[in-house]
């Protein structure tokens, strides 16, 4: 049976940043546990791709996320740099449709000064102004970010997987977690009856994280619900209508979605679109039940947890159903960004783009989760809720946890630093 200091569960970008760092930092036996057959195979590769500033970020409810967004920034910049990877400058802007997106709009700017976004990076256009940056744009006004980057988060966490493993760390791919035994260690069983014993285990485990931590025996007090986020790709002919990422005010900012945009990817494709449909596990990309018997045990979840009560919320049914209509309608979720780009035609848009899945966790008021959910086990440590701009964060948030880790006495292990493109001190200074 391998035995291992830690075991982290999830392969995804926050689970592999993290065992960089671990590796950069100790010479101590640690694993990552990914279900698929190798890293980023859901949602650190099934998202826009942007490198979010955080000036829609709330810097008392959402700090760590704005704190972590921001200090991020420059790091993922160096790594593009330096492994020569995908890094596009194409500036966002998050645009008003009246007068009162407008003062939400004036909120952000307030707030990404807050959020420490340097002098110069934001600029609030009026119409006048939008359209003379973006003449196929129109709206009543638009905070424009020049700091927002296009790149590739899939490629991204790649590099980090192989870096990592250089430094020691183990992936064990196709390795699904189906019991979990606490004692002094932790024994976990995998689907195939294959064990591992590891001191601590750090769940990253995305859609699954809450999951996993109910096998801990925690979190028993919270249920998740996931939301299909789906694009239509522009024709290439179309793709350059407008150049810049096209972002709009959310209509339910209650809720955590965001409302149809029109994103420009680092690969040249030009894609419109997220709505948010739900369906039945974190992997359903088509379709809406996904495998019947976890369609079936969600179902029993929903009518006898805190979803119930996130459905007598009228304003949730009302966004439900329009976002429902732009799954099975190319007009509606075109309509929607026509508010914006009144240019564009449904048949500018022949084929599926990118579907990524979200995994808001919802709360026993039957409301969602505005921020991330950290919890600690007997032997473990568990991150729930990490959601966009999650891929942004993830550099620094994991700086931020191994810090956590380390003041808790839990990674009581001698530092013996290796060479590193990024430097772990200086994040923590910058916190």
């Amino acid at each position: 049976m391998e035995k291992y200091d830690i075991a982290i569960i999830g392969g995804g970008i926050l689970g592999t940043t993290i065992s960089y760092w671990l590796s950069i930092l100790y010479d101590i036996k640690v694993c990552v546990i990914e279900k698929e057959n190798t890293v980023a195979k859901h949602t650190s590769s099934r998202n826009t791709g942007v490198v979010h500033a955080p000036f829609y970020l709330d810097p008392k409810k959402r700090k760590v996320s704005a704190i972590s967004s921001l200090i991020s920034h420059d790091l993922w910049e160096i790594l593009a740099k330096k492994k020569n990877l995908p890094w596009s400058k194409v500036g966002t802007i998050e645009v008003a449709i009246g007068e009162q997106q407008h003062k939400t709009l004036e909120k952000y700017l307030k707030w990404g000064t807050e959020n420490g976004i340097p002098e110069g990076q934001l600029e609030l256009l009026d119409s006048k102004g939008l359209t003379k940056k973006e003449p196929n744009l129109k709206a009543y006004s638009g905070l424009f970010c020049k700091r927002d980057v296009s790149t590739d988060y899939g490629i991204f966490t790649k590099e980090l997987n192989k870096e990592s493993e250089k430094n020691g760390t183990k992936f064990l791919f196709n390795h699904h977690v189906k019991d979990i035994e606490e004692n002094s260690e932790v024994k976990l069983t995998f689907s195939d009856n294959s064990t591992l014993v590891s001191k601590f285990i750090i769940n990253c485990s995305g859609g699954n994280s809450l999951d996993i931590a109910k096998k801990f025996g925690l979190a028993s007090q919270y249920n998740d619900l996931h939301f299909r986020g789906e694009y239509w790709v522009a024709d290439k002919k179309y793709a350059d209508l407008v150049k810049t990422n096209i972002y709009s005010v959310p209509r339910f900012p209650e809720f955590p979605f965001l409302d149809p945009h029109w994103i420009k990817r680092v690969d040249g494709r030009t894609e419109i679109g997220p709505n948010a449909v739900p369906v039945m596990t974190p992997e359903t990309y088509e379709g809406y039940t996904g495998e019947l018997t976890q369609a079936v045990s969600k179902i029993r979840e929903i009518f006898s947890g805190n979803v119930m009560k996130l459905f007598t919320n009228r304003s949730f049914l009302k966004l439900i159903s329009k976002e429902f209509l732009s799954s099975v309608s190319k007009s509606a979720m075109v309509y929607r960004v026509q508010q914006f780009i009144p240019s564009i035609r449904p048949e500018y848009f022949s084929e599926h783009g990118t579907a990524g899945i979200r995994t808001p966790i919802i709360t026993p008021k039957g409301t969602f989760m505005s921020d991330i959910l950290e919890l600690y086990g007997k032997n473990s440590f568990h991150i729930i809720n990490y959601n966009s701009p999650g891929a942004t964060g993830a550099p620094a948030y994991s700086v931020f946890i191994v810090r956590q880790l380390q003041e808790k006495g839990i990674l009581d292990y001698i530092q013996k630093p290796k060479k590193s493109f990024w430097k772990f001190e200086d994040i923590v200074l910058e916190n």
